[in-house]
């Protein structure tokens, strides 16, 4: 967060040529803002500003929060997923008091969340889109910032263990029921073929999330 306050100044001449200094953040006023999608989240302890002569206030905080989006997974595993962070300050209305910025154009918020971002080899991260409107809330217009995130699914892992023995057991129940065998054997062959569909399906069911309204095309035939 960056911002300015003009009562906060001075000159450097006066102080032995100090031109910043670190206070910690209850001392001034800052800029409340709140993450509309958080669900859970665990607050950073930096919470100290960096103050220039000119009056800038700098400041760095670091947030690990759980955050609700909507997922579509009618193409699973093939699916893009877009999720939403949006940062508001619903304390001070944008018309008078608190006007909020994007401090980087999507193309640098792009470049600079590859850098840190950590994942276990599922999700791919694409692209970050930067929307900055307001928000109407009791009669009063509020300042938004809302960062949509899109990111692939990898699918080789689910193509390996679900796609593939999936249509293995359907080949084999196919040409089962057209060979030569008895009627014995392809009974309990078709058994067979039931309590497999019937595993894979739980372990479809294990790994899909919840949040979607529409099941995946693999899930429905």
């Amino acid at each position: 967060q960056r911002w300015k306050n003009p009562f906060a100044t001075w000159d450097p001449q006066d102080f032995c040529n100090i031109s910043k200094v670190v206070l910690p953040m209850d001392m001034y006023w800052s800029p409340p803002i709140f993450i509309l999608e958080q669900v859970n989240g665990q607050h950073s302890y930096l919470d100290y500003v960096t103050i220039t002569h000119n009056g800038r206030f700098n400041s760095a905080q670091a947030f690990q929060v759980t955050l609700t989006c909507s997922l579509m997974i009618l193409k699973f595993p093939f699916d893009t997923q877009t999720c939403n962070v949006s940062i508001a300050s619903y304390l001070h209305p944008a018309v008078t008091d608190l006007v909020m910025k994007a401090r980087r154009t999507a193309e640098e918020v792009m470049k600079h969340s590859q850098s840190f971002f950590l994942t276990d080899g599922e999700w791919k991260f694409t692209n970050v889109s930067i929307i900055e409107h307001r928000d109407m809330l009791d009669d009063g217009e509020f300042s938004v910032i809302t960062y949509m995130i899109s990111m692939d699914r990898r699918p080789i892992l689910y193509v390996l263990n679900l796609i593939l023995p999936t249509c293995a057991l359907y080949l084999l129940d196919m040409a089962v029921l057209f060979g030569p065998s008895s009627l014995e054997e392809k009974i309990s062959f078709q058994i067979t073929i039931i309590l497999g569909s019937s595993m894979l399906a739980v372990i479809l069911n294990n790994i899909l999330p919840t949040s979607s309204n529409k099941p995946p095309v693999i899930g429905t035939h």
